[in-house]
């Protein structure tokens, strides 16, 4: 996409002040794919997790496609769709209204999406899921361009632990608070 190094670079240290921003989940995956997808100058950008049984991917969001794309008529098969991104790969799909790796092809023609760069989104050494950048016009991505999606991926993948951490604290932190509470009235009615 010739992009240059410090551009990208530029680029991923706004990402990660973004990412470092909030703790809400889907403004944190939200900020990522949109990020992504302005940096490079893409139609889209998607980030797909897998569901728990891992077989099926799910949109979980996206920016730039339209629902009736990313909805498509049927799920997003983990072993059928860029399946090698799954297995720690980045994945160049030139044409993706023909390639053999794309599980909707004409779903791509109509939504005008050329070609895909599929990077996975890694978690402890396990993958989670895949974020998926998408051109209108065919493109063969670069190794910068598939560097710099890692790194968003990564960065992506610790923030939405830590949001999911965070929330999980500040649960624990409310029932702590009510147990306090009702200790501190059954105390007192003792007394």
């Amino acid at each position: 996409m010739e992009k240059s190094k410090e551009f990208y670079f530029h680029q991923l240290y706004e990402l990660a002040a973004n990412l470092n921003s909030t703790h809400a989940p889907e403004k944190v995956l939200q900020s990522m794919v949109e990020g992504v997808a302005r940096a490079m100058g893409a139609k889209g950008c998607s980030l797909l997790l897998l569901k728990p049984d891992r077989k099926v991917l799910r949109h979980t969001v996206s920016y730039g496609l339209s629902e009736r794309y990313t909805s498509k008529k049927g799920p997003v098969s983990a072993d059928k769709s860029i399946a090698e991104a799954l297995q720690g790969e980045a994945v160049f799909v030139l044409d993706a209204t023909s390639d053999p790796r794309v599980q909707y092809p004409a779903e791509n023609k109509k939504e005008g999406v050329a070609s895909i760069l599929s990077i996975p989104m890694m978690l402890r050494g396990e993958t989670i899921g895949v974020i998926r950048v998408y051109t209108g016009e065919p493109c063969e991505f670069n190794p910068d361009d598939t560097y710099f999606v890692w790194a968003v991926a990564n960065l992506g993948a610790i923030a939405l632990e830590n949001a999911r951490l965070y929330e999980s604290a500040q649960k624990d932190y409310r029932t702590l608070a009510l147990d306090v509470q009702e200790w501190g009235s059954r105390l007192h009615g003792v007394l």
